[in-house]
């Protein structure tokens, strides 16, 4: 069984900063990427930002503002988080992949982020 575990998130102010964090446990596996998607009340999930061992890649939403980073072969990954704004409330969740395409494999629970203006 692998678990993804997020944290990180809480309650902070327009322009703060945030660094969430997330790191797989259980069975031992090898990814190819891990990504960090969110989910806004009422909204769908959406990609936010991904790091495989070769390329990062980030929604046009936080370009310039979080930084992916991690270790792939350890399946951990972080997301700094600059500049926050409210529209970046949402429950964050981890995922992992041991393929580079298609869905991820495994998810975190997720980990609230709150941006009050």
């Amino acid at each position: 069984q692998v678990q993804l575990v997020e944290s990180g998130g809480q309650l902070v102010q327009a322009g703060d900063s945030l660094r969430l964090s997330c790191a797989a446990s259980g069975r031992a596996f090898s990814s190819q990427r891990m990504g960090w998607f969110r989910q806004a009340p009422g909204k769908e999930r959406e990609f936010v930002a991904r790091i495989s061992r070769s390329s990062l890649s980030y929604a046009d939403s936080v370009k310039g503002r979080f930084t992916i980073s991690g270790d792939i072969a350890k399946s951990t990954v972080y997301l700094q988080m600059n500049n926050l704004k409210p529209e970046d409330t949402a429950v964050y969740y981890c995922a992992a992949s041991t393929s580079m395409w298609g869905a991820y494999t495994y998810w975190g629970q997720g980990t609230q982020v709150t941006v009050s203006s």
